[in-house]
């Protein structure tokens, strides 16, 4: 069974997920990488292959600062320059909700991926819900932080809804973690979790 390191206590749930999913020396491409502590933690830790690719200007720069490779571009224009199967795990992690061409996104990333790990809020968890249903507001829980107006989701999926989509576009599930605050969530995971993981291949 993995374990994180001792020296890394504090990392986000989500990011300990995903470092027990990348087998050790794997290549990974992180899609959307952000600041790059992902990616830190999988090449110090697991001497993986690592690059992202980041759209934010200043979250490149604090790659760059960790020796990672990371280039500027958009997730949804920038992968056809990657031949087929050019890495083991492509990472979609909080970033699936912000893609418009979500159909071409996974399509991409299996076809120069051999698996992909796909992470997204829950916007179905009863935080959400209740505080639609009694606030009659759009909900701002701690997984889904933003205000209507400045939010950078375009999708708002549920579990059940990527479920869905996966028996629809013959994807195969090979893991699915649901996630709480701070641990994770078995039971109703479409009703208690904040977050969902799933590891697709075709």
């Amino acid at each position: 069974m993995w374990q994180i390191p001792m020296e890394s206590n504090g990392i986000r749930l989500d990011h300990q997920i995903i470092y027990g999913i990348v087998e050790p020396e794997a290549r990974v491409l992180d899609l959307g990488c952000g600041k790059g502590d992902l990616l830190y933690l999988l090449a110090r830790e697991k001497r993986a292959k690592v690059q992202g690719i980041e759209v934010n200007d200043s979250a490149i720069y604090e790659c760059v600062k960790k020796g990672l490779s990371v280039f500027h571009g958009d997730i949804e224009i920038g992968l056809a320059e990657y031949p087929d199967r050019s890495f083991d795990y492509v990472i979609l992690n909080q970033s699936l909700q912000e893609v418009r061409k979500i159909d071409w996104l996974i399509h991409e990333a299996l076809r120069i991926g051999n698996r992909i790990i796909v992470g997204f809020p829950n916007f179905a968890s009863i935080q959400a819900r209740v505080m639609l249903f009694f606030r009659g507001k759009a909900p701002i829980t701690s997984s889904l932080p933003y205000r209507w107006y400045d939010t950078p989701n375009v999708r708002f999926l549920s579990i059940s809804d990527f479920r869905d989509f996966c028996r629809e576009k013959d994807l195969k599930v090979l893991e699915a973690h649901y996630l709480g605050r701070e641990r994770a969530i078995n039971l109703w995971p479409n009703l208690f979790a904040l977050n969902a993981i799933f590891v697709l291949e075709k």
